[in-house]
């Protein structure tokens, strides 16, 4: 790559890094009302959290500044030389003075907007949420456990039946996700570690029974550091179809991939064996809906 265009990918790095903040914050502090769409409050309960007020709570604020942060180590690291360099070329020209001013003008608003936004909030804003709060956000229920008899990678038999007595967590999930299941599976071993002594049982049921087949379930549940309390079952394909129709879980299976489509769905069952919560994930939210069964 030729020095020029190391200069130009270190500066739309950094475009696109200010972008992405930018939006982020938006989505964030933005004022919200009974006019916001549904799609947005979920999502900054999801992504930030939120107090009383509908700011960021601790680890929202954490998210949201520590991430840009660490984009701006790992770029000012790996171009530092090629971003100086190129900054000094566009400042040369009437073009690029403007951009750049403009650019620090629209930071400089956004940064008095947010601190104007938490201003008159009247609330403290890196306070963390209480377990009623996030609750709260929550709809309780109290339905039926469908029927679940899957093995796990021990070779065992499992059924919710034998958990009875203790909280369990049951989400859907496959090995060849690189996204969403990951991610889902890692906010319930947090979850565990969160709670300690209290810590729930987790079950997590194959989307994808062709390929996480009963014999490849040991080395799934080592790739996803599954302890003694978690269980990944699998089957054969009518047995995990007809467990998963029983859950209602909808999946869409691209033939040409083999990969599926799927909500994140997490199931909290109490310790009686009903379905008391269910939630799109996240850490404090599923470790709030254990703490209020």
């Amino acid at each position: 790559m030729s020095e020029t265009r190391r200069q130009n990918a270190a500066l739309g790095a950094l475009i696109a890094i200010i972008a992405i903040t930018t939006a982020w914050w938006t989505l964030a502090l933005w004022p919200s009302g009974a006019s916001s769409p549904a799609w947005i409050e979920r999502t900054r309960l999801a992504c930030f959290g939120a107090v009383p007020g509908g700011l960021p709570d601790a680890g929202g604020w954490m998210v949201m500044t520590g991430q840009p942060l660490a984009m701006l180590l790992v770029l000012f690291a790996v171009w530092r030389r090629d971003l100086r360099t190129g900054l000094s070329r566009v400042m040369r020209h009437t073009s690029g003075q403007l951009a750049v001013g403009g650019s620090l003008a629209l930071i400089t608003v956004g940064l008095f907007s947010g601190s104007m936004r938490v201003w008159s909030s009247d609330v403290q804003p890196f306070a963390a949420n209480t377990v009623e709060q996030l609750a709260s956000q929550l709809t309780r229920i109290n339905d039926t456990v469908p029927t679940m008899r899957l093995v796990d990678q021990t070779g065992r038999m499992v059924q919710l039946a034998q958990f009875r007595g203790k909280p369990v967590l049951v989400t859907f999930a496959y090995a060849h996700c690189e996204t969403v299941c990951p991610a889902v599976v890692m906010d319930l071993i947090d979850v565990q570690r969160r709670l300690g002594a209290k810590a729930p049982e987790i079950v997590i049921i194959t989307l994808d029974p062709q390929r996480d087949t009963p014999s490849r379930l040991p080395s799934i549940a080592k790739e996803w550091t599954l302890g003694a309390n978690a269980h990944v079952l699998s089957g054969t394909i009518d047995e995990v179809d007809f467990v998963l129709n029983a859950w209602r879980v909808p999946r869409v299976r691209n033939a040409a991939t083999g990969d599926y489509s799927h909500p994140t769905m997490v199931y909290v069952i109490a310790p009686d064996g009903r379905i008391t919560y269910v939630t799109p994930g996240g850490v404090g939210l599923i470790a709030a809906a254990v703490q209020a069964l």
